[in-house]
């Protein structure tokens, strides 16, 4: 009988070991900013300001996680979304960052606006240790996991991009002259790096003119009449959207027709194109690597029909031909991918780990063929680019997905 109660005792006991070792295994683990029933989720934008035209990503990224939070939130979460202004000024955004990252002790600071701002916080989240993910830049330098393991960039670096554009005159106008006006800071900068690497040996003799303009300038006019007195029949536009707006309506009131390369950030209909006047705009060359909304071959594309859908219900006074609504919307359902694959474990460790362990992911909004990758090394989910050029009142894409050559 002893023996009974003895193997009968031991049974429990085993069965409470076993019972809290599982528990202990299906544990729930946070960091600041999430719990069981909300993951906080901070964003720094320009609403205001020479970039304000990008505040639209602040807001529809605001309205996909009230779609999400409406379908039931992420495993049972919510999602509370802290976006606040800084003017497109880097020492705002410092402060903006502490307040977001000390007061209001978000989880992370997801896609921060600009190359300016981000510089000025990159340090500041690193030594913090939270993820600044999926930043809403394309300079080359958000892709140094060793140096900057809390910074994680999102779409295809510039440096890429003007490689693309240096590579096609190469190919298609040897004996090209070329002016090149870029803005005055990092961002720019980045742009101007690639396009000479990209032509070689021969940048300097193609291009033949080189004017810098200052984000705090109202008007580039001055640097367009320059730019065109050079002679240069191809000109790189390396400018964000109002600048770019102001340069094509220039160039048509110059008659400067020279072959027109616009970097990917102004390619926006909506917000560059419609207020310089398509009839301005033709023959422009870019890159894309998004959906353009406007272009009729997607009317039944599934995937379009439902950010029509999303809009329609969450967003409906969105501009449908602003390309910032979709790029806006596609990495909204990049960190959507990250928070679900981070389970119960809702640590900033994780989150960054999650991040660097995408593999082949297609997203709605994506060219057909371009997909998200990561891994620990590479930190730029997106590295493809298509040509386009714009004709009638939309972009017509040419030529093969091209895949970068530049690494972090």
């Amino acid at each position: 009988m002893s023996a009974t109660r003895h193997l009968a005792a031991f049974a429990v006991a085993f069965a409470l070991v076993s019972a809290s070792g599982s528990a202990a295994l299906a544990q729930k683990k946070y960091d600041t900013g999430a719990s069981d029933t909300e993951i906080k989720i901070g964003n720094i934008m320009p609403y205001s300001g020479p970039a304000s035209a990008y505040g639209v990503i602040g807001k529809t990224e605001e309205a996909y996680f009230r779609k999400i939070n409406a379908e039931g939130g992420i495993n049972g979460r919510k999602i509370t979304f802290i976006s606040y202004d800084d003017a497109y000024t880097p020492p705002k955004t410092v402060e903006q960052a502490r307040k977001l990252v000390e007061s209001d002790e978000v989880l992370m600071i997801f896609n921060p606006l600009g190359t300016p701002p981000n510089s000025a916080i990159q340090r500041y989240m690193n030594q913090k240790k939270v993820p600044q993910l999926f930043v809403a830049t394309g300079a080359t330098k958000w892709n140094d996991p060793k140096d900057f393991p809390w910074t994680m960039g999102w779409q295809p670096n510039y440096q890429s991009e003007t490689q693309i554009y240096a590579k096609y005159i190469l190919k298609n106008m040897p004996n090209a002259k070329i002016a090149v006006l870029y803005q005055n800071d990092d961002y720019g900068k980045d742009y101007l790096k690639g396009f000479k690497d990209g032509l070689g040996a021969k940048a300097a003799s193609m291009i033949v003119a080189e004017d810098a303009y200052e984000v705090t300038e109202p008007t580039i006019d001055s640097h367009i009449v320059t730019l065109k007195a050079s002679g240069a029949d191809v000109f790189m536009n390396i400018t964000t959207p109002k600048f770019a707006a102001q340069a094509i309506k220039k160039n048509a009131e110059l008659g400067w027709k020279p072959l027109h390369f616009l970097n990917n950030v102004s390619a926006s209909i909506g917000s560059v194109i419609a207020p310089a006047g398509m009839e301005n705009a033709q023959g422009i060359i870019s890159s894309a690597y998004l959906k353009d909304p406007t272009d009729p071959q997607w009317k039944t594309d599934p995937a379009m029909i439902a950010w029509n859908q999303f809009l329609d219900k969450y967003y409906p006074d969105a501009n449908r031909a602003d390309a910032s609504v979709m790029y806006a919307y596609t990495v909204a359902q990049g960190l959507v991918h990250v928070l679900k694959a981070c389970g119960d474990d809702l640590t900033r460790a994780n989150i960054m780990k999650q991040a660097a362990s995408i593999q082949n992911l297609e997203l709605g909004g994506l060219l057909p063929g371009i997909k998200v990758n990561t891994s620990a090394t590479d930190f730029a989910p997106l590295s493809q680019l298509q040509l386009e050029r714009f004709k009638g009142q939309t972009w017509e894409r040419f030529g093969d997905i091209l895949s970068s050559d530049v690494g972090g």
